[in-house]
């Protein structure tokens, strides 16, 4: 497990004045997906988001396979835009480019989190160490296209959004991104790692390297910790800035809930709570149902890979990655079949939440000297 580093050291890291050059981007994409189809109706008020709960996290039942529909899958097509942030070291393109994919609550903020000018920003980190960096709102939410939550906004859809994304960054045809990078590394959080971790599964030539932050196969486990610390309501009623989101859009109805599944005690500054319920995104119910599905199964990935996860992880670890030996995310490498090399880290007294806690730089450095020495 990893210990905490010298106070001086996390406040020299955080200190670190980044000069960087950035521009926001708006990316089209075409894709298509083998979803999940569902017999459900989206939860329309607040006593049926409940009971959506109720139903998907209840012990020794099967709520997925009990909705589907009379054909389970279904191939579902689009035209949507990704609303992303593009962002090289002010001396120009880094050494290579990763591609930042956030989880749920969040949008692509979470990477270059604003609160306290910029001092737990991944991306600053990233680029004070000559990367580049792309991040972006997951397809559903954010300035990226909205669209039906049950049956469209789902974990394969997203995944192949992802890939369209990568595909785009590598061939240099993004509008606006005109610099080329011989090595594409992917980080993801949470669902973002879930997503990630598809990716390399499906198009391993697409990815020279992944990080996957909160993150274990350990999910189907946990997940129910997760929807009932939540406390999930509809978007649209939780917040003024998720209004416009429709019925089957959720999210948590108070700070609490924020702390819970994204906090470890005494590890978080009160101001970052705050930011992070004020500016927290939705998940659709399809979301929620797909999310085990896009990590299941060994992956042959043969590139460098970290699993990177905070010891009080609530949906990944049930709050304690540390219960067993090895720890819950060492165990990924048992999935991981080929990985060159594969490394796993708990970063004691953390939450899900990694880019939030006092100890983000150290998670930080963990991420970019496992990409300096191995990609």
């Amino acid at each position: 497990m990893v210990q905490a580093n010298s106070s001086a050291l996390l406040a020299g890291l955080a200190a670190v004045a980044t000069a960087r050059k950035c521009q926001n981007l708006t990316v089209p994409i075409s894709i298509t997906a083998s979803n999940t189809h569902f017999k459900l109706q989206a939860p329309s008020n607040n006593v049926e988001v409940t009971d959506f709960v109720l139903n998907l996290a209840q012990p020794g039942a099967n709520y997925t396979a009990e909705v589907l529909g009379d054909t389970p899958f279904a191939s579902v097509s689009g035209n949507y835009t990704i609303g992303a942030t593009y962002c090289t070291p002010d001396s120009g393109p880094g050494t290579a480019l990763q591609v930042l994919t956030h989880g749920i609550a969040f949008d692509r903020w979470y990477w270059d989190f604003p609160v306290q000018n910029r001092k737990y920003s991944y991306a600053d980190a990233a680029l004070a160490r000559n990367y580049s960096v792309f991040f972006y709102d997951r397809l559903g939410l954010g300035e990226s296209s909205h669209g039906e939550p049950v049956n469209e906004i789902q974990a394969a859809m997203e995944v192949q959004a992802l890939r369209a994304l990568t595909t785009k960054l590598r061939d240099t045809s993004v509008p606006g991104i005109k610099d080329t990078y011989a090595k594409v590394v992917h980080v993801g959080h949470s669902f973002g790692s879930v997503q990630s971790y598809a990716l390399v599964a499906a198009y391993p030539e697409l990815s020279d390297g992944v990080a996957l932050s909160g993150f274990s196969q350990a999910l189907g486990d946990f997940v129910p910790y997760f929807l009932f610390a939540a406390d999930f309501v509809e978007a649209a009623g939780a917040s003024p800035a998720l209004a416009a989101y429709p019925a089957g859009y959720l999210a948590s109805s108070d700070k609490s809930a924020v702390q819970s599944n994204f906090f470890a005690p005494g590890n978080f500054d009160p101001a970052v709570l705050d930011a992070a319920y004020t500016t927290g995104q939705p998940v659709t119910v399809g979301e929620l149902m797909t999310i085990g599905t896009a990590a299941a199964g060994n992956n042959s990935y043969g590139g460098p890979v970290l699993v990177i996860t905070g010891d009080r992880d609530i949906p990944f670890c049930g709050g304690n990655c540390s219960i067993s030996e090895p720890s819950i995310p060492a165990q990924v490498g048992e999935y991981f079949t080929n990985a060159s090399p594969f490394e796993a880290v708990v970063v004691s007294g953390t939450g899900h939440g990694l880019n939030l806690g006092y100890s983000a730089h150290e998670v930080y450095a963990s991420i970019l000297d496992f990409f300096d020495k191995n990609v």
